[in-house]
């Protein structure tokens, strides 16, 4: 592949370099852009911070030197200790949620502070692409998650820590298997085969999204112990500084980092009980011994009594346990961490086990203008999963009068079936991913106010995936075992020069830089088959397998690389703190595109007016009053890579070849079987933002209401040459008129309050609405969710459909049942024939209101936090009951549920097709965790000099869930993908959620 350096002419340089002038822009950085020289210490400051009010001691606090970097941070109980240069040394005191103070050390070595309750965030930190600012400065749509926000409980991915704490935001467990799959939409969908996962920067390392191997969601290497912060990019005005990654929005992970000055030993441990949450309701075997009769069916009964749910299931355990230690002195930080998961899931033989290992680092050198930073994180992870799919089927239709096991403890072989104990005993599928990301970023200061950055990053993963069938006799199985192997570099180099000017009125911020990243991604497979029945598994000497040929064992493989140049421009301007601007311009040029399209311009812009810093506004009781607007564009390179580029092959058959005469052979050689497409543009998503941010009462009341709009167009599509004379079927284009729109409205309301007795609380939530719709689609029905199971193999159950959401059920609409009990469908074209073309519009599985709602209080050591989230406006389509409950498959000694037989003049030889007889409600309200947490009193204790806090805690996960589905669980997306096109909202045989208790000890040195 041509490197996209090569690419690019020089009148394209020369051009984003102009753009860069034109529309510098940059992050806020702090007052350390430029720090002044610290001169040797010679005087030890200690004091305690306390709450004014309560007098409570302020765990966490950061006591800083005003104009340096150098400081610490309180310890449980409040005290700090710090080094200081003379007298005249002030010390800035700050904390959350509280008004900062700023205080002259004086003659004295013993400095106690009270800060006063301020209830307001303003001041807090946000990282934003290539920088940061503060939550004042703000002018697009961001929303920033700390540590102490996150949800608890056994999180493997980033995206558990903040499911329901962020509007517009819905996270979505695909099922409840350990490591699996997380769905996560910002501002909804925005592509026919984009999917909705954003783009994802760990410490400035953005991520490829690719698969790392076997079924694991690829963020599982990351230890969510380690994480300092999330901060989530909703608008295009946010995002657009990472062009055309940031169209389904951008989710920034800062990890820990070491503290001058303060060093820590920290220990936390806890371990999780686990069951299922929720079974199907199938037949119990009296129950089924009454039922089969009852429609015809001939009863088989070997007088057992087996709930073969449990069966398959068990009380699964979890242990947790991290070792983290940081700190530092004036010019070298550090952060390390070590953490160990063993997860068991609650289908038997399934466990997930990750251990990691990051460094976080900071040097300065050469009088503080030198700053680097190294961030290196290491994982291994190993999967081990059953056949779950196979084993939930069998254990949900299974005749419950059958004994699980004989009298050998043997599971028990019948005739009629296969019991799924014996897929557990025969069949494995075990994952091992070695991961190592980590990044350098030195920065330099050239003159006051003007940095230079460079960051460099490498993300390697490769995997094993082991897939072994035992060889077995009864029943008879030859034994396999395939393994594939996946490799995953990516690489980024980002240059780029960051200004900062401050005067009494004006503050202006700019920055222009440069990035290249290359992603190369490579697969390859083999397998070998009939194994003898031994002792000795597969997965452990493949050599005794005896078939080796092609047609059954044939090797196989594949190779990607994409390539991504940029460059990028952004300015933040503020006139008396009260009128911010921000202009951003990023020009990506990618390898998947031809020669007449390679890059994308991705502007944006947005105003902030800070009316509460109006004279005019001052009575008003508003401590915060701020108007935000925005607009931007961003883009969508997701195609098959080389898709632009010509294709030819050299097979000879009717299929690949072109006959010379009527009748004979077909003439070997060498044809196209695609033609080029230099033409293929980028797909682009234009969104519009209107916001309003206020706070009340000095703070305690906070809100945030947003307006948006999202609209993507040039849509990116595979679809059919009008000219019938082509070498393939399908060809792929941009679709000019075709849209997909996005658009709802965000609320978030917050409370806080701190009494005058210690007693404290938080209370707040978030609602979205939201509304999608297609437009302009050339066909009539693009379709996706391929239905599984006996007779539903070629249906199909959503559609992308004009004037409709994505995600919309077409489906036959099921109307009841004839005098013959045989199901009648609408007749919806009037034809008088029931056919696929008289399916309709049912629903969508997209949720068109998201609800989440916290709340916590505290008093002195005690404090208790719930979380709690929903959805409604969906549906889901419950493939699992499609494909395995109706009352002809009881007839013929299958189980059931009653929804089987709830319709009494149904026949029993009626048939289940794909109808919106299995479409079924899809809202929810869960308590997704609710913690209980003390902290206790190490001085009382008398252990303060050697250990500095001890918390234990006990949280509840999945305690309850309110809906009217009944399968396993509503928050269920199957993957049923056709063609790239992705689908939304199916159930089929989904792992089944679990309900955790987890107790935990954390204890600080």
């Amino acid at each position: 592949m041509n490197n996209i350096y090569n690419l690019r002419s020089p009148k394209w340089l020369l051009w984003s370099l102009l753009v860069g002038g034109a529309m510098i822009a940059t992050p806020q950085i702090t007052s350390a852009s430029a720090p002044s020289v610290v001169k040797t210490t010679d005087k030890t400051v200690t004091g305690r911070v306390t709450d004014a009010t309560t007098s409570e001691p302020l765990a966490g606090c950061s006591v800083v030197i005003k104009g340096t970097q150098r400081g610490t941070n309180t310890d449980a109980n409040g005290n700090y200790t710090l080094s200081v240069p003379d007298d005249k040394a002030v010390l800035v005191i700050g904390f959350i949620g509280y008004e900062k103070m700023e205080i002259v050390v004086g003659a004295r070595n013993a400095v106690d502070v009270a800060l006063k309750s301020s209830a307001s965030d303003l001041a807090q930190v946000v990282v934003i692409g290539y920088g940061s600012t503060t939550k004042k400065d703000m002018t697009g749509s961001v929303k920033s998650l700390k540590t102490t926000d996150f949800n608890k409980g056994i999180i493997n991915s980033p995206e558990q820590l903040l499911q329901g704490k962020v509007a517009g935001v819905n996270v979505t467990s695909a099922s409840g298997e350990p490591g699996g799959a997380q769905s996560i939409t910002i501002r909804g969908p925005g592509g026919v085969r984009t999917g909705s996962t954003p783009l994802f920067v760990i410490d400035g390392m953005a991520l490829d999204n690719s698969s790392t191997g076997g079924a694991t969601n690829p963020l599982t290497f990351l230890n969510p112990q380690d994480i300092e912060s999330i901060d989530v990019l909703k608008d295009a005005s946010a995002t657009a500084i990472y062009g055309s990654r940031g169209a389904n929005g951008v989710v920034l992970i800062t990890t820990k980092k070491g503290k001058a000055g303060f060093s820590s030993l920290t220990f936390s441990s806890n371990v999780g009980i686990s069951t299922m949450a929720r079974a199907l309701d199938v037949f119990t075997a009296d129950e089924y011994r009454k039922q089969v009769p009852a429609v015809g069916g001939v009863l088989e009964d070997l007088k057992a009594n087996t709930d073969w749910q449990k069966e398959v299931t068990r009380t699964a355990y979890t242990q947790n346990h991290n070792l983290s230690f940081g700190g530092g002195a004036d010019k070298l930080t550090y952060y390390a961490s070590l953490g160990l998961q063993n997860q068991e899931g609650i289908l038997k033989n399934n466990q997930l086990n990750r251990y990691t290992g990051r460094i976080n680092v900071n040097q300065k050198l050469l009088n503080d203008r030198l700053s680097i930073d190294v961030n290196l994180n290491a994982s291994y992870t190993q999967n081990e999963r059953p056949p779950f799919g196979a084993m939930l089927g069998g254990a949900i239709s299974a005749n419950p009068t059958y004994p699980a096991y004989d009298t050998n403890g043997e599971p028990f072989r019948y005739a009629s079936g296969v019991n799924p104990l014996i897929t557990l005993k025969l069949e494995k599928d075990i994952t091992k991913i070695n991961r190592v990301i980590g990044n350098i970023s030195p920065s330099f200061t050239i003159i006051k106010g003007l940095v230079y950055k460079l960051n460099f990053g490498i993300d390697n993963s490769n995997s094993v995936r082991d897939l072994q069938s035992l060889p077995n006799a009864v029943p008879l199985q030859d034994g396999r075992l395939e393994t594939i192997y996946t490799y995953n570099n990516n690489k980024l180099i980002e240059n780029y020069l960051t200004y900062t000017l401050n005067q009494t009125d004006h503050s202006l911020s700019a920055l222009v830089g440069h990035s290249y990243q290359k992603i190369f991604v490579q697969g390859r497979n083999n397998s070998i088959n009939k194994f003898p029945i031994s002792g000795i598994e597969p997965i452990y000497n493949p050599g005794l397998g005896q078939e080796l040929t092609l047609a059954n064992n044939k090797p196989g493989g594949y190779a990607v690389v994409n390539e991504l140049q940029s460059f990028f421009s952004r300015v933040n301007y503020q006139y008396k703190d009260r009128y911010l601007m921000t202009a951003t311009v990023r020009a990506d040029g990618s390898s998947k595109f031809g020669s007449n399209n390679k890059y994308g311009i991705f502007p944006s812009f947005s105003l902030g007016w800070r009316l509460s810093e109006e004279e005019f506004l001052k009575s008003l009781p508003f401590s915060d009053l701020k108007l935000r607007a925005g607009w931007g564009k961003t883009g969508n390179q997701e195609i098959p890579s080389k898709i632009t580029q010509a294709l030819f092959t050299s097979q000879v058959s009717g299929t690949t070849s072109y006959p010379l005469y009527p009748t004979g052979a077909y003439a070997p050689g060498t044809s196209y079987s695609r033609l080029a497409n230099p033409n293929i543009q980028w797909e682009v998503s234009t969104q519009t933002d209107v916001g309003l941010d206020f706070g009340l009462f000095n703070g305690a009341l906070s809100g945030t209401i947003d307006y948006f709009t999202k609209l993507s167009n040039n849509i990116l599509l595979e679809v059919i040459p009008a000219d019938p004379v082509q070498p393939a079927g399908t060809f792929w284009t941009n679709v000019a008129d075709m849209t997909i729109k996005n658009q709802g409205l965000e609320l978030e309301l917050n409370y806080r309050h701190i009494g005058t007795n210690g007693l404290r609380f938080d209370i707040g939530g978030n609602v979205t609405f939201i509304k999608n719709n297609v437009t302009n689609s050339p066909y009539s029905v693009i379709p996706s969710g391929s239905a599984s199971g006996s007779g539903l193999t070629s249906a199909t159950i959503n559609g992308y459909i004009n004037d409709q959401p994505i995600g919309t059920f077409y489906l036959k609409q099921f109307t009841g049942f004839d005098d013959k009990g045989i199901s009648t469908y609408l007749d919806a074209d009037g034809d008088g024939i029931v056919t696929d073309k008289d399916r309709v519009t049912a629903g969508s599985a997209l949720p068109t209101k998201q609800f989440n709602f916290n709340g916590s209080i505290a008093y002195k050591g005690l404090d208790l936090v719930a979380n709690f989230n929903g959805v409604s406006g969906n549906k889901i389509y419950d493939n699992t009951a499609n494909a395995n409950f109706y009352k002809l498959r009881l007839s013929k000694g299958i189980n059931t549920t009653a929804e089987a037989i709830a319709a009494a003049n149904e026949s029993v030889n009626n048939a289940a097709p794909v109808s919106t007889r299995y479409l079924k409600d899809g809202a929810f309200f869960r308590l997704n965790n609710l913690s209980l947490g003390y902290n206790l009193n190490t001085k009382a204790l008398g252990i303060n000099k050697w250990i500095a806090g001890i918390r234990v805690s006990a949280t509840a996960q999945n305690l309850f869930v309110i809906t009217k589905y009944d399968g396993y669980d509503p928050e269920v997306n199957t993957d049923r993908t056709i063609n790239g096109i992705s689908s939304y909202g199916i159930d089929y045989l989904s792992y089944p959620k679990a309900k955790s208790l987890i107790f935990g000890l954390n204890v600080t040195f």
